[in-house]
């Protein structure tokens, strides 16, 4: 009998189309449900639990984790699991999660307000990065590289955003030029590959059309990305590091990862892995 997976997303892009196409092949039948029309409640929506799983993948910096925690209430599985999503979703959450568990992630301090910004600043020292706890795609982060220039940054961060944007931390700029992103289905790395800058754009992200390359296997990346599976349990990661003169460090775990570049570089089938994941722990 064909597992019934339900992809909850507010859109179909790359992923979730080549995810659609290889359901039938894969022993899935797989649906997109919108995240924008749940309406969930104390029971879960009825519809859900005609599902054998979620496949959460909203791109929201929000509804994820509710989706996930309300779903999990009713009684219908969820990957990834609402405490993963949870974390994962809040960059001050995540990297006090991770450190607590040992593992390795860059230096950082939780700003609220201007005084914890200029006391951030003063502290970690120029340069610094400051990012949104709630954000992807590196969208607003920015690289501070001055102290002169900082508070007037910041003016935006305060005068511009709303409360829930204003949340940021503020980190040490690891110079290096490059990132790993670590694809990760069920507990193994299935493809990881490098992200360099392009042009003259500092950000290593694959949504900004960074140059990307296929990465063999590392033991210290595996040690690493082994322990963040550990501490938020099996599901789909995108797992991304920054190397450091002390070793890798992990910047993020993204728990709807897009997938395309790491496919494209590593030469992995993805949907196949993911329907294999699914059917080994669902069926």
């Amino acid at each position: 009998m064909s597992l019934k997976v339900a992809i909850v997303a507010d859109r179909i892009a790359w992923e979730e189309r080549q995810l659609l196409q290889a359901a039938p092949a894969l022993g899935l039948t797989i649906h997109w449900v919108n995240d924008e029309s749940l309406c969930l409640g104390a029971d879960g929506e009825p519809s859900l639990r005609d599902y054998d799983v979620l496949l959460v993948r909203s791109r929201s910096y929000t509804r994820g984790g509710l989706i996930a925690t309300l779903a999990e209430a009713a009684g219908v599985a969820a990957v990834n699991s609402a405490r993963a999503i949870n974390a994962c979703e809040n960059k001050a959450v995540l990297r006090t999660t991770l450190r607590a568990a040992g593992v390795p992630v860059p230096d950082y301090r939780l700003v609220l307000s201007r005084k914890d910004f200029e006391k951030a600043v003063e502290e970690i020292g120029t340069p610094v990065v400051l990012k949104p706890i709630y954000g992807g795609m590196g969208k607003r982060v920015t690289l501070i590289r001055h102290s002169d220039t900082a508070n007037s940054v910041y003016d935006y961060v305060e005068d511009l955003g709303h409360a829930f944007e204003q949340a940021c931390l503020v980190e040490p700029f690891l110079a290096g030029g490059s990132s790993v992103r670590c694809l990760v289905v069920g507990r193994e790395i299935v493809g990881a590959a490098e992200f360099a800058s392009a042009g003259t754009d500092w950000r290593n992200n694959a949504a900004l059309g960074n140059q990307t390359s296929a990465i063999g296997h590392d033991p210290d990346i595996v040690k690493i990305v082994d322990a963040v599976v550990d501490e938020l349990g099996a599901g789909i990661y995108g797992v991304d590091l920054f190397r450091t003169d002390d070793g890798f460090v992990v910047n993020e775990v993204n728990h709807a990862p897009g997938f395309r570049a790491v496919a494209t570089a590593a030469g992995v089938d993805v949907p196949a892995a993911i329907g294999a994941c699914l059917q080994e722990q669902f069926s």
